[in-house]
């Protein structure tokens, strides 16, 4: 499943955060794991995104 939602992704089980320049411009495999693991992911996109929705 491709998903966006910050409040899905962060309650997901598992994780494959593919990056940069997904899609038509091919992309790689940047992190794979939980939310709380992606959080603390430097190099992915998502995770920052992430870090900042998870913040009270």
């Amino acid at each position: 499943m491709i998903e966006h939602n910050l409040d899905v992704i962060s309650r997901a089980d598992w994780i494959i955060d593919i990056g940069p320049g997904a899609g038509h411009d091919g992309g790689r495999v940047v992190f794979e794991g939980s939310p709380a693991g992606l959080i603390g992911h430097e190099e992915s996109v998502t995770g920052r995104y992430l870090r900042v929705h998870a913040t009270p």
